[in-house]
């Protein structure tokens, strides 16, 4: 039987994060799902420090991260967790409203495994953010540091 994996999201805005979990929940997906509202919480989950010290350790089959978010922004996120050997395998999907290029090729530079613009319309964010929870809760295959966390 398949593990099944929490999926963290790193989302501030109450609208986005409302309509990614139905999305998700829509999808059938049975995976846990973990919401983060900015980039220092997200990274205290990751790492199971503040709040979080005391969460079963291991890391998600999955972060959805936002660009922008307060107190330190997607970007720097994704810099610290590909500068942590502990997190540096994680799947990252940047799913973010940003279509500036500089976002995008920092993103990529930075070794994110996916950039996801929200599409402005309804039933293209919910269809969007099925697939993706499809493809990274269920279908990718985590490399043996990460499955052993």
């Amino acid at each position: 039987m398949v593990e099944l994996r929490t999926i963290l999201l790193a989302e501030d805005n109450p609208k986005d994060v409302e309509l990614t979990m139905e999305a998700l929940e829509d999808s059938l997906l049975a995976n846990r799902i973990i919401v983060v509202k900015d980039g220092i919480e997200t990274l205290e989950y990751l790492r199971c420090e503040g709040q979080y010290a005391n969460r079963e350790p291991g890391l998600p089959s999955v972060l959805l991260l936002d660009i922008k978010m307060p107190r330190m922004d997607g970007i720097e996120v994704l810099r610290e967790i590909r500068n942590d050997p502990r997190l540096k395998l994680l799947p990252v999907v940047m799913l973010t409203s940003s279509r500036e290029d500089k976002d995008l090729l920092n993103s990529y530079y930075l070794g994110v495994n996916a950039y996801v613009v929200k599409p402005v319309n309804f039933t293209g964010f919910i269809d969007a953010v099925k697939q993706l929870g499809i493809f990274w809760g269920l279908v990718n295959e985590l490399p043996p540091e990460i499955k052993n966390s």
